[in-house]
């Protein structure tokens, strides 16, 4: 049995337990050790949090999903073979489903990936190494050791009662994780080992596969007090390996595999209660033979001796039930010795009464012969081998051993018999045509070649030490680079000193020449090749060659979307343990190499390695795990990051609350707040794309024309919701956090009064209903206000007092918005019947309504030392060369009756001609005034106007006149108010965005131009205001009650101090005076019945 991480599994019995008289520990009951343990009982008592914790893990792979990848569960465990045509249809139900990113959203328990917690373990891991309590190396440690523990969970933590599909599910689960392992395992010993400060120490290897140079580390150098002289051969070996780098990379490539194997065995102690190694004493003498001795009955081809030289000596065999029980052993010490454990290997021999195979393992006592700096630290200052080779010379016994090594291994396959003999022989000596047969999985065969080829390399470098050996290579250099049959001819009539030209045909000359034989040797065994195939086989020989730009290449071939996938919607594809595997290979390799990489290999890792974190990202955001995705999205390259989490934000829009915070928190706690490093995206830049982006006209389909006014008044609801982002508050963890939500606080005010603006553009309408868009942000708002003023003041913005000031007046008119509106709803209850029907209290109720509305109404316009939406400071603009002012506006044609006028090319050209025309043509000229109307781009029931003219004094450039907003506000408010000459009669332009700006002779945007819009809201919303009060006015005076403000009212239009009067159109002044001919005509009514 190979006892290895590929094919081990400890529940599984070999074929030869039937052959062994010495037995294995088990426990009394029959019961395994872990099914005793007080940790996993599970009928009572008190579980510890690591219980806990890998109970979930196996909770959650009850719902494991079946998208995996047919070639990489096929391996490592015995029952992968079944799994063939169970991974085929698998495959076909993945390749056959596809989820856009919006629809995985929906929340579905039953979708849950079974390692959905290795997500979040991995996530906390990764962070405590960019906050510093982990080095790199150890970060990679720990994501082999977590990739373990989960899959000894899913494995073997299962209560039995999981149906054979689940089961199966389950076993394709753990093995990814334990192959998950090895990858990390490998990584480390390649840079991580023995580097303490989280960066190796690089140096520049070659590779002929390579067109570029790849950082590799660099060993530790053998310390002072460990060197000898004379030297010894053990010691030149270690130095050698230490400054050789292919020596080096094939002495850590043994390490990593023998680590592998050595685990594997721990895990089957962990799981059975024992290990190979645990045996009855002397159950390795022949006593068969020697009961048949005894007896007189004795074979010819029986030996007649029971010392170990009796075979050789006298030609004969034991008996075969000893022979068995001997390969049965021997079997045992090749799976110690291919696991690192010498010492378990050697005490195996002597406690079965073997000892002379002990110094077979190590010849020269407890001497630790491999070639590295911890065997010589372990060895510590032993000079019995300088004693040694003082008598006998400078590595003769090393050649002597090697040699006699190599003859047995040969004579044992000669004679076809002891196939684990000679691969125990062979072993010691590099003979890999003895060893290869017997390797039946990847890393077996993988770690005979590596270590025959570090052997090799380290005893031709003996022979290059000791003059005029090199010499006697020459004369067989033609057989040790001809055919392999040629060579074992040579081979055979070669002594000791000729060593090692015996096994020189069989090594590689470089590493991709060695990993070649694992894919198409003549005696690698067929399970060796198809493994070759495996995704996490490719990972780990990529690894080993240095090729980073194709492992990364591939890691994204296996989790990429399909070509023809829409780039708006994320398509699961792969397997989801593969994605996180690629996002962390990506960020491990770049916090390990560094800067210290050539140009063409940093832009493959960081572009292909910014599509794979991508796509993890996307992944996780698609199973709720929002508060994971900073960690990884702020490791993205600027654009990426802002563009991903923008796109996030605005699916998130109609979330829950819980949903939108976790991602807000996982955005702010990892990215830079404000801009300042260019590769890095910060909050700041993200949300002021979410908020620009929000206002936006949205492409829609609409049934009818009057669909197109309903659904763009809805969209304001939208644009409002997005402000909801920047109200909460942040985490006490970040840095400067007061001042981090004073910032926050203050664009969500700055945005808030853009929005407010153009919402009440859009609500003049005198309906009932309410501007949904208005009264949620103030909503939003109204919990973050609160904070002290003082906060907000200590920002940088200059003008923060300006933009409170608007949002209390925004509040303000909003409150006689929404006290107008209800007085509406009441009226029009009340005019579904007679006056006479209605009752008391209903008539009451319109009255105090109405008495509501003009009170706060007239509150708002009779300011006079805070005049409404008239800032307290103007912001005075001045500029050397000629300013130009814009205005940007996204508007619909709509008729009086409220339905949207399709527009079209003849249409704009009459709307411009007519918006010109608003003005008188002397002052067109004077001001370089220019209109231009075109259908819009993004929904054809929409308009573009762009007008454009010269900024003077006051208007645009220095103190303003007066707060009506200039010459553009007059023109855009004759669109508005549906009173343009030379245009359709009551159509009105109906605005969903506007912008204003200052911008030079280029047309290059210089600053916001803010007074135009406020002075075009104080043309459109007072005259509104004045007129809905005149309305209620003449309501309440055909009920019998007479307001005590209506003449104050028109006192307030008429005086010139005010400055009201210019702000009524010519159409508004009429609808006034009727409304003041009505009230009269109610008056004299009034008067006439009350004198009758």
């Amino acid at each position: 049995m190979e006892t290895s991480p590929s094919y081990f599994d400890p529940k599984d019995l070999s074929a030869r337990e039937q052959y062994r008289r010495y037995g294995k520990r088990q426990s009394a009951s029959g019961i395994s050790p872990r099914q005793n343990d007080s940790t996993f009982n599970l009928s009572g008592g008190t579980r510890s949090n690591a219980a806990l914790f890998l109970e979930d893990i196996k909770q959650e792979v009850e719902n494991l999903e079946g998208s995996r990848t047919h070639s990489a569960y096929k391996r490592r465990s015995p029952d992968s073979h079944g799994l063939f045509e169970f991974d085929a249809a698998i495959g076909s139900v993945r390749h056959s489903g596809s989820y856009s990113l919006k629809a995985c959203k929906i929340e579905d328990d039953a979708l849950l990936d079974a390692g959905e917690t290795t997500f979040s373990l991995f996530a906390s891991l990764f962070d405590s190494a960019l906050q510093g309590s982990l080095s790199i190396p150890d970060l990679i440690l720990e994501f082999e050791k977590s990739c373990r523990d989960v899959s000894e969970s899913i494995r073997y933590g299962s209560n039995g009662r999981h149906q054979i599909l689940e089961d199966r599910l389950m076993r394709q689960k753990a093995q990814f994780l334990l192959d998950e392992a090895a990858s990390w395992s490998l990584l480390w010993h390649l840079y991580g080992k023995g580097n303490k400060e989280g960066k190796p120490r690089l140096v520049m290897l070659q590779l002929e596969v390579l067109n570029f140079n790849i950082c590799r580390q660099k060993s530790e150098e053998i310390p002072d007090d460990l060197t000898m002289s004379p030297s010894t051969s053990l010691l030149e070996a270690c130095q050698f390996v230490a400054t050789n780098l292919t020596a080096q990379l094939c002495l850590r490539i043994v390490q990593w595999l023998e680590g592998l194997a050595s685990k594997a065995l721990d895990l089957e102690n962990k799981i059975r209660g024992s290990h190979i190694g645990t045996y009855l004493p002397w159950s390795g003498i022949w006593h068969n033979t020697q009961r048949q001795l005894k007896s007189s009955n004795v074979n010819p081809d029986t030996v007649h001796y029971l010392d170990f030289d009796a075979p050789t000596r006298e030609n004969a065999l034991p008996l075969p039930n000893d022979r068995k029980q001997d390969e049965s052993l021997l079997e045992d010490i090749w799976t110690l010795s291919r696991a690192g454990r010498l010492e378990a290997a050697c005490e195996l021999c002597r406690s079965a009464g073997q000892p002379w195979r002990s110094a077979l393992l190590c010849p020269f006592g407890e001497l630790d012969l491999v070639p590295s700096i911890e065997a010589l630290v372990k060895n510590g200052k032993n000079r019995s081998l300088q004693a040694i080779e003082l008598e006998s010379g400078f590595g003769h016994q090393w050649r002597l051993w090697k040699w006699a090594c190599y003859c047995a291994s040969e004579r044992i396959v000669e004679q076809g018999d002891g196939k684990y003999e000679a691969a125990v022989y062979a072993a010691q000596c590099s003979n890999l045509k003895c060893m290869l047969p017997i390797c039946a999985d990847w890393e077996s065969a993988f770690w005979a070649m590596a270590k025959s080829w570090l052997d090799v390399q380290v005893d031709m470098e003996l022979a290059r030490l000791q003059p005029g050996r090199m010499d006697q290579f020459k004369g067989h250099e033609d057989a040790t680079e001809g055919s392999p049959g040629q060579g074992d001819h040579v081979s055979q009539i070669l002594g000791p000193e000729k060593w090692p030209t015996q096994v020189l045909n069989q090594q590689p000359r470089t590493i991709s020449s060695l990993l070649q034989k694992l894919h198409s040797g003549d005696l690698v065994h067929e399970a060796v090749t198809r493994a070759c195939k495996e995704q996490h086989r490719q990972i780990e020989m990529n690894l080993i060659l240095g090729d980073i730009p194709r492992l990364l290449d591939l890691v994204w071939a296996w989790i990429s979307p399909s070509d023809d996938a829409d780039q708006s919607n994320f398509r699961l594809h792969g397997d989801p343990q593969m994605m996180r595997f690629g996002a962390h290979l990506v960020l491990v390799l770049r916090y390990l190499l560094g800067d210290q990489v050539q140009d063409t290999f940093r832009e493959k890792i960081m572009n292909v390695g910014d599509l794979i974190l991508h796509i993890y990202v996307m992944f996780l955001f698609s199973k709720q795990h929002e508060e994971l995705i900073g960690i990884y999205a702020s490791q993205l390259a600027r654009h990426r990051c802002v563009d991903l989490l923008v796109h996030m934000m605005e699916l998130q829009l109609n979330a829950g609350v819980h949903a939108k915070y976790k991602l807000f928190l996982s955005a702010i706690e990892y990215l830079p707040f404000s801009p300042g490093d260019d590769s890095r995206g910060s909050f700041v830049e993200i949300m002021e794309r979410v908020l620009s982006r929000s206002r936006e006209t949205k492409l829609g389909k609409y049934d009818r024309s009057s669909d197109v006014v309903e659904q763009h008044r809805l969209q304001s609801l939208e644009k409002a919701v997005v402000v909801q982002w920047l109200c909460f508050t942040p985490p006490p963890s970040i840095d400067d956090g007061q001042a981090v939500r004073a910032k926050l606080l203050l664009l969500a005010l700055m945005h808030s009064n853009r929005l407010f603006r153009e919402f009440a553009l859009i609500s003049m309408w005198r309906v009932p209903a309410m501007p949904s868009g208005a009264h949620k942000l103030l909503g939003f708002l109204a919990e973050p206000l609160k904070q002290p003023p003082e906060n907000l003041l200590s920002s940088e913005e200059h003008d923060v007092l300006g933009y409170l000031k608007e949002f209390k007046d925004w509040n303000e008119y909003y409150v006689c918005d929404a006290t107008y509106r209800n007085w509406l709803k009441i009226e029009l209850q009340n005019a579904k019947a007679s006056h006479s029907d209605l009752s008391v209290e209903e008539k009451q109720r319109a009255v105090s309504a109405a008495k509501e509305t003009l009170g706060s109404s007239l509150s708002l316009l009779l300011r006079k030392e805070n005049p409404w939406l008239t800032p307290t400071e103007h912001r005075v603009y001045h500029a050397m060369e000629p300013v130009f002012l814009e205005v940007h506006a996204t508007a619909m044609l709509c008729t009086a009756s409220g339905e949207c006028i399709l527009p079209d090319a003849i249409l704009c050209t009459m709307l411009t001609s007519a918006l010109h025309s608003s003005v008188t043509e002397a002052v067109a000229l004077e001001r370089r005034l220019t209109v231009n109307v075109t259908v819009s781009s993004t929904d054809n029931y929409c308009i573009e106007v762009v007008l454009r003219c010269l900024a003077v004094e006051g208007d645009g450039i220095g103190p303003h006149e007066v707060s009506d907003g200039g010459i553009l506000a007059t023109v855009m408010a004759a669109g508005f108010k549906g009173e343009l000459a030379r245009f359709q009669d009551g159509v009105t332009m109906d605005i969903s965005r506007l912008d204003a700006r200052y911008s030079n002779a280029g047309g290059s945007v210089e600053d916001e131009a803010t007074y135009i819009v406020r002075g075009l809201c104080r043309r459109c919303c007072i005259p509104e205001l004045i007129l809905r009060c005149m309305q209620v006015s003449v309501s309440m005076a055909e009920s019998g009650e007479l307001p005590e403000t209506h003449d104050g009212l028109i006192e307030l239009v008429a005086c010139p101090e005010s400055g009201f009067m210019h702000l009524f159109s010519r159409q508004q002044l009429q609808e006034f005076l009727s409304f003041e001919r009505e009230f009269c005509i109610r008056i004299a009514q009034i008067q006439e019945g009350g004198s009758s």
